[in-house]
């Protein structure tokens, strides 16, 4: 990526991995090159009602592997999901500092220090008529 000038790259980091994951983000801070992080197979993991991982859990644990931008689903269109769980969530994914709000699915206060943040990108779906 880096030889013929790509300014950023794509993963999935559900499918290839949260140490693969890890070591590419490292090598994209160190390179000056930005990671998009894609998460083709979350569907089977979080709609599940009954058993699963909440994407909220998925999208605190890309950003502690690193990662610039997360495809992370409106609520409207392809990857929608429901507006309060998606905005809590969103939040985590950037701000330093998280007030617990159970009504976001927030259940406790979170402090990221200086760990960087994770861009939501919305994505799927997505047009004029929402």
């Amino acid at each position: 990526a880096k030889e013929i000038g790509t300014p950023i790259i794509m993963h999935d980091f559900l499918t290839g991995g949260f140490t693969a994951n890890t070591t590419l983000a490292k090598w994209c801070r160190d390179n000056g090159v930005l990671l998009h992080i894609h998460r083709a197979m979350h569907a089977v993991i979080d709609r599940q009602k009954n058993h699963g991982i909440h994407f909220r859990v998925l999208a605190k644990c890309l950003r502690l592997s690193g990662g610039d931008h997360l495809h992370s689903g409106t609520v409207v269109g392809k990857l929608e999901g429901d507006r309060a769980a998606t905005l809590g969530f969103v939040d985590l994914m950037r701000e330093d500092y998280v007030e617990e709000d159970r009504s976001r699915g927030v259940f406790f206060t979170q402090d990221y220090a200086s760990l960087p943040g994770t861009m939501p990108v919305a994505s799927g779906g997505i047009h004029v008529w929402h």
